[in-house]
């Protein structure tokens, strides 16, 4: 009899346990124990389960990752150098491990907190205690239980005050001798009144079949304001399954960008939870395929008080034989009057191979609301592509140029300066890449 795909990860946990931070202090033993005993009884999901209807977890099943190696690999500052934002301060991870050396926080605020989980699980857990596995519910997300009982690194940023310089967190993984899989935890603080700007970067160095599973659980208290972005651009054969869970108090601002262009598959998921009065939320994004890669943008916005507000807009640019999904649902519960949300997500796909999946959902239970959504997918505009041609542009010049155009009303609203130039250098490198992006 062929064992369980999820046997791996089981006798993975039981003979990592013990050396896992933070296993000195009941709670975070308990929490991991929780997590561990709710990946066997979930199981990997498949396309039978609703949520995952139009994402095929089969190739990572399949394969059997290894945890990453502890050992110091050979990153260096010139490595790193290019990924940087250069007014920002910065944590590095390599291999889900923080690499101080080539972190830049000398400069951070008093008030800003920036660590890495691993340490703060040994040496300051009681910081940690009323926020890890309190936004993230372990209900029917078995890479978020996974990633619970493994976590082993990741970023924590605590916000007290107004902070203008970006803080980002980029996480590099190197290329090993083996599949492997690193289990990224985040925890992103916001005190009340208190504003940031994070941005996560996702890159990897030489390539290679690895698994990234992120979760990040985001706390924001009463009239504090997040700006949260994210990069993910993974090598090629890599696997990248990310959970985003926020929490907004009352009055509390919420805006997320994200961009995705890496990994053979992806799946960035968020779930929001509007649990105050004037809570508000922005999620943006933008999702770039090519090949045989799988993206998947999965969201889920609860307004659960009266008064909160949110928006969405998503694009997508399909070339090859990628596949896009989009799955986007809002639910407005009873007593949550004077809602007011809106969903869009529109794709361009740029060969007869290339597919989208495109589901927007609205469940409402209050009946003083505005609530819409829609879906659009087509080609390039066909008049708008023979206006340049003749105006002396070539066919690659002129079809860059309109992708370009659809894909930069998003990364146009992306502030500061210093992060929206990151995100448009990165789709530049997509759109300068061999495919029919480039009339080839």
């Amino acid at each position: 009899m062929t064992a369980r795909p999820e046997a791996l990860y089981l006798d993975d946990y039981a003979n990592r346990k013990a050396a896992l931070p933070g296993g000195k202090f009941s709670w975070v033993a308990n929490l991991r124990e929780e997590g561990i005993a709710r990946f066997d009884a979930l199981g990997f999901a498949t396309p039978k389960h609703e949520e995952w209807k139009y994402t095929n977890l089969k190739p990572l099943v399949r394969t059997d990752f290894g945890a990453a190696s502890s050992t110091v690999s050979d990153i260096t500052q010139d490595c790193v150098a290019p990924h940087l934002l250069a007014d920002a301060h910065c944590l590095v991870f390599v291999d889900g491990h923080l690499r101080p050396n080539l972190s830049r926080l000398v400069q951070i605020p008093a008030d800003v907190r920036a660590s890495d989980l691993a340490k703060l699980l040994e040496t300051e857990p009681d910081l940690l205690e009323p926020h890890l596995g309190r936004v993230a519910q372990l209900d029917g997300q078995a890479p978020l239980a996974l990633n619970t009982a493994l976590m082993n690194g990741g970023a924590v940023v605590a916000v007290h005050g107004q902070v203008a310089e970006p803080i980002q967190l980029l996480f590099f993984t190197t290329a090993q001798d083996r599949p492997v899989a690193t289990h990224l935890r985040n925890l992103l603080i916001a005190a009340p009144g208190s504003s940031a700007t994070v941005l996560e970067t996702h890159v990897s160095a030489g390539g290679g079949i690895y698994w990234t599973n992120a979760a990040t659980e985001v706390s924001c208290a009463a009239n504090s304001s997040l700006s949260h972005f994210k990069l993910q651009a993974e090598s090629v054969d890599a696997f990248h399954l990310a959970l985003t869970s926020i929490h907004l108090s009352a009055g509390a601002r919420y805006q997320n960008f994200a961009m995705s262009h890496g990994a053979r598959l992806s799946r960035n998921e968020i779930r929001v939870a509007l649990t105050g009065e004037d809570g508000e939320c922005q999620l943006n994004g933008v999702f770039l395929g090519r090949g045989r890669q799988h993206l998947d943008t999965t969201t889920m916005i609860d307004h659960q008080h009266a008064g909160s507000r949110s928006d969405q807009f998503y694009k997508g640019v399909l070339d090859d034989g990628a596949h896009g999904v989009f799955q986007g649902k809002i639910i407005v519960r009873p007593g949550a009057q004077r809602t007011n949300a809106h969903q869009l997500n529109k794709n361009l796909l740029l060969t007869p191979t290339a597919q989208m999946d495109s589901k927007p959902e609205l469940e409402i239970h209050a009946d003083d609301v505005k609530c819409g959504h829609g879906a659009a997918v087509g080609d390039l505009d066909a008049e708008g592509l023979f206006y340049l041609r003749a105006r002396g542009l070539d066919e690659t010049s002129a079809r860059q140029m309109m992708i370009a155009a659809f894909i930069d009303e998003l990364i146009a609203n992306v502030t500061p300066d210093s992060a929206r130039n990151h995100f448009s250098g990165s789709a530049a490198e997509f759109l300068d890449g061999d495919s029919s992006v480039a009339g080839q």
